[in-house]
């Protein structure tokens, strides 16, 4: 599953084998209710076949895996789930509850950083078989701390289930893509193992209340996508194109070190943020604000000195709330800032991020990874999707170089697009004494400046000499191809599986 599985205390609700097991009855008791017989017409299952690419052979897929979700009917043939479930699709396929009818199924919109997706069929006329007695679930108003909830699920036999539980906390957290961090409910409930799936509807009065994510077992605590975020979600897939949820462009550091604090000339009554980064073109960027600024107040509310505000319905929040759900893609926040001991308002209008704007992409789901073959020589766009590849520790388990370019693009602002590197070395005629070179930025090739993929494609075939020269950034050195040698190397891999040797998106 997703890389927060990896942790063993996180146990997401999967219906493939492949995936970590439920909580079994016997551990994990349920709490079952009588279900109202028209509830199971308004969630459809849905199965997924996934394939994603291989982080160290580009050119060829990871074996195919299934799962599956039981996913909610929120409009007029429209299904809402999550990103996760959608993620490097080949195929999907919607499933009434008693297993009768099958239609396939299409993204209409899908937000990875928000983890929801809405679903719609393929064919008009499967689409209205199978909708045809069904009832959308209605959209319950956003819970408070306290409230009772209900989790739908559903036995293989048709058979519905629902675990009663009640919403612990509230907070703003990332419940799919590190970094990227939502307004999440924290459901307390006893799940049962029956008929576990990827996501499950969340209930409140027959309502839905949100889209249960993933369940610690331990703490028998679900994660749940609430619907305040799910509305903003709903509201932008009706637009096209999908405007998604905004973004300010900044990180920050919390400012609770005396000796900081009196050091950035912030009075015992402050509380406040630094900005230690501002993306390049992001809103704040636009708005004038700079690393070193201190973030005092956001929209009106004070912010203490660790991220947190005073919510008038949920309570104290992290405030990236006030960027990543009370807003939307265009609109504008006021800012009250402290710059060198002297306080200034600015207006920031928010934008959505381009994450292929990024240096090192987030995530790069459903599109095939850039890559080059020359010689026996692989060449590699950085991404994280690929710093991941190196394990659950990839933070101290990732060469050096690609960490610091993560940590601080700013060195390469304005030099490169993105960060190409040789990957690896095929033992060929081409390559001998390169075998061990691997996860080496590449700065030039014949002369020429590498700032993409496609920028080395052209500085390799534009070559008229026989040697191709590649120099790196790390090691200041440089390795030499020979260009008839790599020519007739390039034709053997195309005849043993390598194809294409090349892509450049």
């Amino acid at each position: 599953m997703r890389p927060l599985l990896a942790l063993s205390v996180l146990l997401t609700l999967s219906g493939c084998d492949s995936q970590k097991p439920a909580p079994t009855a016997a551990t994990a008791p349920s709490v079952e209710k009588t279900v109202q017989p028209d509830l199971t017409t308004s969630v459809l299952r849905v199965n997924s076949t996934q394939q994603s690419w291989s982080p160290g052979q580009p050119w060829e897929k990871k074996p195919p895996s299934l799962r599956h979700a039981l996913a909610a009917i929120v409009g007029p043939q429209q299904v809402l789930t999550t990103s996760e479930l959608v993620a490097d699709a080949t195929f999907l396929e919607f499933e009434t509850p008693d297993g009768n009818h099958l239609a396939q199924a299409k993204v209409i919109a899908v937000d990875y950083e928000a983890n929801l997706a809405l679903l719609g069929p393929v064919s008009e006329s499967e689409g209205k078989l199978l909708f045809q007695h069904t009832t959308p679930l209605a959209i319950a108003p956003p819970s408070r701390i306290g409230d009772s909830v209900e989790i739908l699920q559903i036995e293989d036999n048709g058979h519905p289930l629902i675990t009663a539980g009640s919403l612990q906390s509230i907070d703003v957290t990332s419940n799919f893509l590190p970094g990227h961090e939502f307004l999440t409910y924290f459901v307390k409930a006893s799940m049962q193992s029956a008929a576990s799936s990827y996501s499950l509807p969340v209930l409140s009065s027959d309502t839905l209340a949100g889209i249960l994510t993933s369940y610690d077992s331990d703490d028998q605590l679900c994660h749940v996508v609430p619907v305040e975020i799910i509305q903003h979600f709903l509201k932008g897939s009706a637009l096209n194109p999908y405007p998604g949820f905004p973004s300010i462009g900044i990180s920050i550091t919390r400012t609770e070190d005396p000796s900081f604090r009196e050091w950035l000339k912030l009075s015992p009554e402050q509380g406040g943020l630094y900005v230690r980064q501002v993306r390049k073109d992001g809103a704040a960027a636009r708005a004038g604000i700079q690393v070193g600024d201190v973030i005092l107040t956001v929209d009106g509310y004070p912010i203490d000195r660790r991220g947190y505000y005073e919510h008038p319905h949920y309570g104290r929040l992290f405030w990236g709330h006030l960027v990543r759900g009370s807003k939307s893609t265009g609109e504008t926040l006021a800012l009250e800032l402290l710059r060198d001991g002297k306080a200034l308002r600015v207006s920031a209008t928010l934008t959505r991020e381009d994450v292929n704007a990024r240096l090192i992409p987030a995530y790069q789901f459903d599109q095939a990874p850039n890559y080059l073959v020359k010689g026996g020589l692989i060449f590699q766009e950085l991404s994280r999707t690929l710093l991941e590849s190196f394990g659950e520790s990839w933070r101290s388990r990732a060469p050096l170089n690609f960490l610091d370019a993560l940590e601080n693009p700013e060195k390469y602002e304005g030099k490169v697009d993105r960060i190409i590197f040789l990957s690896a070395a095929i033992p060929t005629p081409a390559t001998v004494g390169y075998e061990n070179l691997r996860n080496l930025i590449v700065r030039k090739v014949n002369g020429q400046d590498v700032k993409d993929m496609q920028s080395l494609r052209s500085a390799f075939s534009k070559n008229s000499s026989k040697l191709h020269s590649i120099e790196f950034d790390e090691e200041n050195f440089t390795v030499y191809l020979d260009e008839a040698v790599s020519a007739t190397v390039d034709a053997q891999l195309l005849k043993r599986g390598i194809a294409p040797l090349s892509r450049a998106n």
